[in-house]
């Protein structure tokens, strides 16, 4: 079963996000309190925890979740894999992905920290449909699959 493992919050965009227990998304708007938050098509950002795995493996170390500034750290799902259009439940919340991947920033703190980041290639980018409370430990379920174009 796929699940979020972390929710994480910044104030600041390019910066290392901290982890929290819970946080409330905010329809057409995302994470409260979160600097990436607001009316445009990247409201929220996720990545797999598969992929901190990879990292760990090419930087030997163990990197805290949010290091990548993504505000969900999922598991036991692909999520670069899904495409534009795909719509999620997250908790009670659901979202439709609008972006895989993007450019990045290597003057970012986490460019700096790490010398690479996974987020151009594996991170994911939603909008929020219906807000809500995600809490770590919810489930993460496809609703339905975007088109591929």
């Amino acid at each position: 079963m796929a699940k979020i493992v972390s929710i994480n919050l910044s104030r600041e965009k390019g910066t290392i996000k901290t982890p929290v227990d819970s946080a409330l998304l905010l329809e057409n708007f995302g994470m409260e309190n979160d600097a990436h938050a607001g009316k445009w098509h990247r409201q929220l950002s996720l990545l797999a925890q598969e992929s901190y795995d990879e990292m760990k493996e090419y930087t030997g170390e163990e990197l805290s979740f949010g290091t990548f500034a993504e505000n969900i750290t999922t598991s036991g799902i692909e999520l670069h894999t899904l495409p534009v259009g795909t719509v999620l439940k997250l908790g009670e919340c659901i979202c439709e992905v609008t972006q895989i991947g993007k450019e990045c920033h290597h003057g970012c703190e986490i460019y700096k920290k790490v010398g690479k980041c996974v987020m151009p290639l594996k991170g994911i980018f939603a909008r929020i449909l219906k807000g809500g409370m995600v809490r770590t430990g919810d489930a993460v379920e496809i609703i339905s699959v975007g088109e591929n174009i």
